[in-house]
C-alpha cells in the first residue's frame, strides 16, 4: 500500500519478531530517504526530508528523519485459518482501497505469486 505495510514474518528461536521490525524499518527508513537524497527531483527532495525532519525533531530517540509512525500492529499467526485469513486480506488490501480491480494485479503484492506469476520479489508461499 502507498501508506502501510501488511507483512507476515516469522523469526527464528534465537531472534525475536520485535527486533526483525525494528531493524526492517530502521533498514528501509534509511533506504528510502537516501533514494530521495540521490533521486528525488530538487522541490519534492527539499518538502519530503522537511517533513521527515519536522516529523523526529522533539523525539529523542530519532537522530534526522521520522519516516515511519510509531507502533507496530502484530498479530501471532495461530492456526492455519487464521493464517489464511490474513494472507487474503492482505492481499484484498488494495482491491479494497480501489487500487485495483483484481489483488494480482497489485504490483507490490504477493497476490502475484499465489496466482502463479513473477513478482517483484520471492516469496515463500504458504
Amino acid at each position: 500500500m502507498s501508506n502501510h505495510l501488511h507483512l507476515v514474518a516469522e523469526t527464528d528461536d534465537e531472534h525475536h519478531l520485535s527486533d526483525f521490525l525494528r531493524d526492517f524499518k530502521k533498514l528501509t527508513s534509511k533506504a528510502t530517504v537516501k533514494e530521495i537524497e540521490e533521486n528525488a527531483e530538487k522541490s519534492r527532495k527539499k518538502w519530503l526530508l522537511s517533513e521527515f525532519e519536522f516529523a523526529g525533531r522533539h523525539k529523542s530517540n530519532i537522530k534526522n528523519f521520522k519516516f515511519r509512525q510509531d507502533g507496530n500492529e502484530a498479530k501471532e499467526i495461530h492456526s492455519t485459518s487464521f493464517l489464511e485469513q490474513k494472507v487474503n486480506y492482505i492481499h484484498e488490501n488494495a482491491v479494497q482501497a480501489e487500487m485495483v480491480d483484481n489483488a494480482h494485479e497489485y504490483i507490490y503484492s504477493s497476490a502475484k505469486n499465489y496466482a502463479g506469476e513473477p513478482g517483484l520479489i520471492d516469496v515463500a508461499l504458504i
